[in-house]
This record gives C-alpha cells, structure tokens and sequence, in this order.
C-alpha cells in the first residue's frame, strides 16, 4: 500500500491545491443541461473541501459540507439541498462504481455524510460532489484490506493538537509528500481558546464559543488552512477528539471550571460542540450526537495485519485529581466500565498481528521530579494509575499493543513497562505520542532540553523526546513497524522544510521499541 507515487498520482497531488481553489469559488460547473436542474447556490459553496474517512475493506465515509459564508454560520439557506456524489476508480471518472444523493440538512449544517458501500478492498478511489450547479474538489481515498489479508504493509500517520494562532499547519504539506494510507488524528482539531494578536494567525470571533454556530465558524475556520485541506482531500482519515474541541482538561460532564460554567451550561456547551465536531468530520452516524452523547470509540481493522481501537478518553474519566495519593484512587476511570471491556474484549479476541490504541492521552509515566520520589502529570494515564496498570499487566497476553497518543506537544516515544514503579519491571509494549502540528509554536528548544533532560535519569523508558513541530509515520508490515518522526522547521510562516529528526523500529513479538 506504500511506496513512490506514480506519475499519474504525482500529477494529483500536484493538481489538489489549484483543484480546491476552482472548486471553492464555483468556476468547476456541471454542464447547461445538468445545470437547469437545479436551484443555484452561491459561490465557494464547498469552500470547506471534501473528506474521507473511517475505511473498511468494502466501504468508507465521504464528507463535506455546503458553506458559502463559512465564518458566519454557513451561508446556506434554512432548506434541505440534494447533493449528488460519485466515486470512481479513477481520478477522471471515467470508471464510476457508486453515485446517489444525499440531503445536506440545515439541522446538520448542511453537512454530508456518505456511507458508501460495495467497493473492493485495498483500493483506491476517487470522490466529488456536486449542487446548485457547483462541483467540489475531487478527493482521494482507500479502502482497507480484505479482512483476511495477511500481508502487505500499510503506512500511517499519527497527528494531533493543530493550534491556528500558534502556527501555520506545515507538517500536512510533508504529510502530503509522504502519501500515507490513513491519517490517525487523536485530539485537539481546534482550540476554544479566545482570539489573540500574539502569534502568526488569529482566531475568529470575539471570545470562546459556546453555542452551536460559534463552533460551527470555528471548525470552518480551521478548515480553511490550504494545507489541512489537501490532506483531507487525498487519504482516509480516523478521528477521535480531546479536549479541545470542547473546553480545556474537561472530564465527563465536568468544566475546567465548574465556578464560571454551572452543569446545564456545560451540558449544553457539549450538545452544542459535539454537534459542530461530528458536522465536521468524516465519520458514520453511529457518530452522531445524543444531545451531550457520542460514540467515538470504536474499532478499525487492516487485514489480519493490523487492528486500530479508538478510545475516548474523556467523556467517561472521572475528574482530573491534583495529587499522588489521589492518582492511585481505585475508583478513579479514565474510559468508564463499558469502554474499558469493549477494548479488553477486542485485544484479547484480536486476530491481527498488530494491536493499535489511539490514545488521546499519554500511557507512560511522566516523573516530573529528578530524584528521589514521584511527580505525575495527572490529566494523563499518570493520573489514574490503577486503571493504567491494569491495562498494561493486560498487554502481557496481547499480541505486539502498540499505543499512539498525541496532547503533549511534544514527541515521547517509549517503552510500556508492566509496573512502572518497578525499574526491572517487563517490557509490554510501545508507546508513540505524536507530538503537535503546530500547538507551542516553533518552541524554545535550548528551554525545552533545560526542562527534560534532567528528567531522562527519572524516565529511562523514554527513547526519544523532542519539541519540534511535525507528526509520526509509520510503515506497519508483518515483520515489524518502521517509525519516523517527521519535524519542520517552522509553523510561523505559511511553507517549511521537513526532515526526519529520528528513525524507530519495533519488532513483531518483541515489546519495545528502539532507536535505528
């Protein structure tokens, strides 16, 4: 599934920024006839682009959402607008295999999500739209293996916390180069956080949102990044989200700060983001919101290659704590009873070779304290450590668990220890928490290293740790996993220059993970 783009692909990629930019203003038109069928729509009516997501062997999910006005709720008009869609085995469209119409609903902000059912596995496809008279970029995707295909390889990205008035989104444009199968977003599309002048790009409005249309210009927004755009248009991505999309270190039903919002404020301002986050991302209406309700976790397979399992790690947890002796409270939950048996059933019934966790949160210890003593990062696994052990003294009956995490803003990949207050504790597993596409800015390395490299004589499970922008990819096969964590040199400026800052191997039947 992986390897050097063909000519006709490269032509594409090359091709998608000029693609969405004709789609966007309305200058691609279906013909005079097709045309007076239909009610006209304003111009840069799929301004917000077209996505694709959550692949099985013989389906994915194609998505979009009609918005003209992006920034000021949409643009659309209160009615229900058909949409027709195609996919095809080739970028012209010359080989169509499935069309129909969807009705994008303004009580779903004119938003479309496609089921589309009956493809072939391990395949790729092509997608666009059309309405009104306009026709939307066209997208790529792939659907996944044949369940019982037990070879071939598949390449992932990992990325998380894209912060807009912290940085451009640069790391996509190398994201875009490296043409991964899947793209594993685990948390923080957006940030809630106010408007500032203090970084290279400005949130819209006038303060946090809280209500459905202020979420609304807040993902279109940051849908507006050319770069996120194209990625999105060019392979399948699975999402789960943070706390972000919401409200700062939320837990449950919980705020940040429970003195300023009362519970039926928050309850709604959940209703209000949960609905704005499932308009915006390319998933099945199994997603779709009960008020302040929505299943996220789920479970992807890959062949017998590779079984994903998305959790989410906040609409369950108990509260934050703020203490060790509290950390290590039995009661305390980071999924809650039911999604913790959901995953423990799926990795022990696993058929694949690799078991994933999407873990919004890191896993490892975090010992914040050089020397003697412990010092927890607690809105992590740190903070509900008997749940977490638990999980890890799990892993050792599950075959080659691999989690990836992101929330850090930092790359810490390491190895999962069976009882990390034990030094000669087993190695279960491996760990790799992404660090973020542009949340902290081009940050302060000579401060970074002066924070954690006294830390590492603490943390000797740690592998790699670094504060550069970027994302991780993965090249997933039989015989084991090639990692590389990709960097850019800025998110201050709209074009960057990627390398590889470090290069990691885990091995099939060998927990760990090493530098190479």
């Amino acid at each position: 599934m992986t390897g050097t783009p063909s000519p006709d692909r490269r032509r594409f990629l090359t091709a998608g920024a000029a693609v969405l930019a004709a789609a966007a203003s309305g200058q691609l038109w279906l013909p005079a006839s097709a045309q007076a069928a239909e009610t006209p729509l304003p111009e840069g009516v799929f301004s917000l682009g077209v996505a694709s997501g959550d692949p099985l062997p013989d389906g994915i999910v194609l998505w979009t959402r009609l918005a003209p006005a992006p920034l000021d709720g949409g643009g659309m008009p209160d009615t229900v607008v058909p949409v027709a869609w195609e996919i095809a085995e080739d970028e012209r469209f010359r080989r169509t295999v499935r069309r129909g119409t969807a009705h994008a609903r303004p009580e779903y902000g004119h938003s479309v999500h496609v089921d589309v059912r009956g493809l072939r596995p391990g395949r790729s496809y092509w997608y666009r739209f059309r309405a009104g008279g306009r026709v939307s970029p066209t997208g790529r995707t792939r659907t996944a293996p044949h369940p019982h295909a037990a070879g071939g390889s598949l390449r992932v990205a990992l990325a998380s916390c894209q912060n807009w008035q912290h940085g451009y989104f640069t790391p996509y444009a190398d994201m875009l180069a490296q043409d991964p199968d899947v793209v594993l977003f685990v948390g923080d599309y957006i940030y809630e956080s106010t408007p500032s002048s203090a970084g290279p790009r400005r949130h819209e409005g006038t303060g946090e949102p809280y209500t459905l249309a202020q979420y609304r210009n807040r993902y279109a927004q940051y849908r507006g990044d050319p770069d996120l755009a194209a990625m999105h248009a060019n392979a399948p991505w699975v999402v789960t989200f943070d706390d972000h999309e919401v409200d700062n270190d939320w837990a449950g039903q919980i705020p940040q700060d429970p003195d300023k919002q009362s519970h039926d404020a928050f309850v709604a301002r959940l209703t209000a983001a949960f609905q704005a986050y499932y308009e915006h991302m390319p998933v099945r209406a199994a997603a779709i919101p009960d008020g302040p309700h929505i299943r996220m976790h789920r479970r992807l397979e890959f062949g017998r290659l590779a079984r994903l399992n998305v959790l989410d790690t906040r609409q369950f947890r108990s509260d934050q704590v703020t203490g060790q002796a509290a950390a290590e409270d039995p009661s305390l939950t980071m999924l809650g009873a039911a999604q913790k048996q959901w995953l423990l059933d799926g990795l022990r019934r696993s058929p694949a070779r690799w078991n994933l966790i999407a873990s919004q949160i890191m896993m490892a210890e975090t010992d914040i304290l050089p020397g003697e003593g412990k010092l927890w990062y607690y809105d992590a696994w740190d903070g509900y450590q008997v749940e977490r052990n638990a999980l890890l003294d799990e892993f050792t009956r599950v075959r080659n668990p691999v989690v990836l995490s992101g929330d850090r803003h930092l790359t810490m990949i390491s190895d999962l220890k069976q009882d990390f207050a034990e030094p000669s504790s087993a190695v279960v597993g491996a760990e790799f928490v992404g660090t973020s596409v542009s949340s902290n800015g081009d940050q302060d390395q000579a401060a970074f290293h002066a924070q954690f490299d006294p830390l590492r004589a603490d943390n000797p499970h740690w592998k790699v740790i670094d504060a550069h922008r970027g994302y991780h990819l993965f090249d997933i096969r039989r015989d084991g996993i090639d990692a590389r964590v990709r960097t850019v040199d800025t998110v201050l400026a709209p074009r960057a220059v990627a390398s590889t800052f470090a290069t990691l191997r885990v091995e099939t039947d060998e927990p760990g993970v090493r530098v190479v």
